[in-house]
């Protein structure tokens, strides 16, 4: 038994993995895929923002406002976790609300984390790695949640019957580079694209928002949704990711054509979105960064 449980890898022998979930089906499927390897899950969810599914697949469960930093810390460390994941999306867009400063009232770790670490601005990249070097005061360590999901990560190739025309294939190469170069300054992940023209860009709203924005100042549809990995992606956290409702905004607004990054785009639910996108008759392909820089330079 003993030898047994050496040759197995670090991340399949049996640990107390901290998940700090958002919103959405990432923190559902990532808990799924922890308990059937045999770990035990610790959860701090974004209130408001969690699902309530969450609370029976988990060995423990709480709840917290966003800016409840400390009390966060306090329930991993009483856990003993090994390490910690983040899952799931927080809807920054809470932060601009009237009087949201009363309900996510930060207290003293958060104050501490955002004059020290996040003081320069609150983009997303510096807000996380603000959120990971606060938890690191404690010796509390993040890590990937693909280390314990890899499959979720889409393979290269079309994943539908129906391909993007050639007229979308332009458009897919000229929306590439401009979503890189946003991904770089940490806008936004996503960019809607008809005939090399730029509908809309992804910001604070979500990939979703961005979509029906593009429906909105585009009637006739027929657009092309870029969605790619920051140049300078993080993997252990804001990673990508598309579901069902991706495409029920892109057949709500009149998108065509979906076109997402292999090896670092998160897909939720394959067959159901496959087949919603045979159904409507969408269109997506998974494409290798590196081959569509060439193509766009050459």
């Amino acid at each position: 038994m003993n030898q047994q449980i050496n040759i197995l890898k670090p991340f399949q022998t049996p640990k107390r993995i901290g998940l700090l979930a958002g919103g959405g089906q990432f923190p559902i499927v990532f808990a799924k895929a922890a308990k059937r390897q045999g770990h035990s899950v610790y959860c701090m969810g974004v209130q408001g923002m969690v699902s309530d599914e969450l609370e029976d697949l988990c060995t423990e469960y709480a709840a917290a406002s966003l800016g409840r930093i400390g009390r966060t810390i306090r329930f991993f460390k009483r856990a003993k976790v090994d390490s910690i994941v983040m899952a799931g999306k927080v809807e920054k867009t809470v932060l601009f609300r009237k009087f949201t400063w009363i309900y996510h009232l930060p207290d003293w770790r958060a104050f501490h984390m955002l004059f020290r670490y996040a003081a320069k601005d609150k983009k997303d990249d510096t807000l996380l790695l603000a959120v990971i070097k606060e938890f690191g005061r404690d010796n509390l360590k993040f890590e990937s949640a693909l280390e314990y999901c890899p499959e979720l990560l889409v393979n290269h190739g079309f994943l539908t019957r129906r391909r993007p025309s050639q007229s979308q294939w332009k458009d897919i190469h000229f929306g590439w580079d401009i979503a890189k170069k946003m991904g770089h300054l940490d806008i936004g992940q996503t960019i809607v694209v008809r005939d090399t023209a730029v509908i809309a860009v992804e910001a604070i709203e979500g990939t979703d928002a961005a979509i029906r924005r593009a429906g909105q100042l585009c009637k006739r549809g027929g657009f092309s949704v870029i969605k790619v990995a920051k140049p300078q992606q993080d993997m252990r956290f804001d990673v990508p990711t598309i579901g069902v409702n991706t495409l029920q905004s892109m057949r709500e607004s009149g998108g065509r054509v979906l076109a997402i990054e292999s090896d670092k785009t998160i897909l939720i639910d394959q067959e159901a979105v496959l087949n919603l996108a045979e159904k409507l008759g969408i269109s997506i392909v998974s494409l290798k960064s590196n081959e569509m820089e060439l193509k766009i330079a050459s």
